[in-house]
């Protein structure tokens, strides 16, 4: 069964720039075929320390180029940029290296 995904808060609809098409609710995501690997600590700065392949993979510049371009056409909300959620500055795993 899916899972909501968000519930149309401030913080995700561009403080409200973006408007809900309620008709269309509840906004879910499905996956067919997806495997994920990672850290299940719930400390995010461990899990940015661990030495799990997955903290090491990267992009090579025409996939870099295509995540600028999709970024740049289609995301509407910044998690790590996020000034009103989090005006301490970002939470740790955003600056994950």
């Amino acid at each position: 069964m899916p899972t909501p995904m968000w519930d149309a808060e401030e913080w995700a609809t561009q403080g409200g720039r973006v408007r809900t098409d309620w008709s269309r609710a509840p906004f879910v995501a499905s996956y067919r075929g997806f495997a994920a690997a990672g850290c299940t600590s719930p400390d995010a700065a461990a899990c940015a320390r661990s030495n799990g392949a997955w903290m090491f993979q990267e992009l090579d510049a025409a996939g870099q180029e295509q995540l600028r371009r999709a970024q740049a056409s289609y995301m509407i909300y910044d998690y790590c940029a996020d000034k009103y959620r989090f005006p301490q500055g970002p939470p740790p795993e955003c600056s994950a290296k």
